[in-house]
């Protein structure tokens, strides 16, 4: 297996495709109330200019979202974003144009103009990045970022929010799919810049900016089918096998066996659906000794059989 690093490999093992929908225009007072979001969907809100202010969700505070700041909700809450005045708001009016939808208002207080989208993927995969991406994730690259910060995934993610921009306010030929394929990179080079901020907010996010753990993270991902045990991956990271333990539960929020059952789970579920390979070929490939084991796991992850969970799939259940 060619070396891989973490995240191309949970991008391999779960792909990730964006979808720009909404350019939003709005003058105070707005307020913008966000539906529940589908199984399989992530929502994102980039704002381009001005301000505007996240009401708490799952028990979290509000936070006022500044020009460049890039809101993900990995978990698809209903969710509200306002001006933060506390006057009534002016109505919503929407246009639908070629590449997206525009929202404009009639307030005459401060600006807003604002990028708004989702991320989608299979709901097969919904636990891997719910348990492992924080609920609430914001990534700020300013505009001035592309020109003043030294070349890294700040300055990376400003220009591609710039092109975000450009082709959100022009119909150019292909536009619709130049967003989308520009969003996809979104979610991307986001999770990047928030692995390497040095107060990440957890999860995958705070162990890849570990200095000692992010060896295990990358063994993990690059080779899950390999027999790791606690004293190996403790071994990577320079640690005894009980710090180790300690260490990665407290910046992971989970154990090390658990993420790595749950790349096994993901890996062998993906090759369930898209090949034919038997079931004890796809155990021994996610790292189980015995087609039991892989039975036995794959039913206590998944809630049925790997045969059934593929027949599941034959039949589009």
């Amino acid at each position: 297996m060619e070396p891989i690093d973490w995240l191309s490999r949970l991008l391999d093992i779960i792909p990730v495709k964006g979808r720009a929908e909404h350019r939003c225009f709005f003058a105070a007072p707005w307020r913008l109330d966000n539906a529940l979001s589908g199984a399989g969907e992530i929502p994102y809100h980039v704002i381009l200019a001005g301000s505007a202010v996240l009401e708490g969700v799952d028990g979290q505070p509000s936070r006022t979202l500044k020009a460049g700041d890039i809101l993900l909700l990995t978990r698809g809450p209903a969710h509200v974003l306002h001006d933060g005045g506390g006057r009534p708001a002016s109505p919503i009016r929407q246009r639908v144009g070629p590449t997206l939808t525009i929202d404009e208002n009639d307030g005459r207080g401060e600006r807003l103009d604002m990028l708004c989208g989702r991320f989608i993927f299979s709901a097969a995969h919904e636990r891997l990045l719910h348990d492992y991406l924080p609920p609430r994730l914001v990534v700020s690259a300013p505009e001035h970022a592309a020109a003043t910060a030294r070349p890294g995934a700040r300055a990376q993610l400003a220009n591609l929010v710039g092109l975000m921009r450009s082709e959100s306010g022009e119909e150019n030929l292909g536009g619709k799919a130049m967003l989308a394929a520009l969003s996809t990179a979104l979610f991307t080079l986001a999770l990047r810049l928030a692995s390497e901020d040095k107060d990440a907010p957890g999860g995958l996010l705070a162990l890849a900016g570990h200095p000692r753990l992010a060896g295990a993270l990358a063994a993990i991902f690059e080779d899950p089918g390999h027999p790791w045990t606690l004293p190996e991956l403790a071994g990577l990271c320079g640690m005894s096998r009980a710090t180790f333990i300690r260490q990665f539960q407290r910046s992971l929020g989970r154990s090390a066996v658990d993420l790595l059952t749950d790349v096994r789970m993901t890996a062998a579920a993906n090759a369930l659906r898209a090949t034919a390979t038997p079931i004890a070929a796809i155990g021994e490939d996610a790292g189980y000794q015995s087609d039991a084991a892989f039975q036995r796991a794959f039913k206590q992850h998944m809630g049925v059989t790997p045969a059934q969970y593929r027949r599941q799939v034959e039949q589009g259940s």
